[in-house]
């Protein structure tokens, strides 16, 4: 299910990332669970992809994840 808003993510990304980290993860996913429309575990793939996009930006450093340079 893509989300339209921050406030619609998972806990897990919600509590833990900065807000423009949020808004990667929300493009991330919402363009990878429409790209993958034919794959039974599209929304797991999404989140992968998500998470892989986030990580490209932002490092994490002890409980806080913290923008590359």
């Amino acid at each position: 299910m893509p989300y339209q808003t921050n406030e619609e993510l998972p806990a897990s990304v919600r509590d833990h990332l900065p807000s423009h980290a949020q808004d990667i993860y929300r493009a991330a996913f919402n363009h990878a669970f429409e790209a993958h429309a034919a794959d039974p575990r599209r929304e797991e793939a999404a989140h992968r992809i998500a998470w892989a996009a986030v990580k490209r930006s932002y490092d994490k450093e002890g409980e806080t994840w913290v923008r590359k340079s």
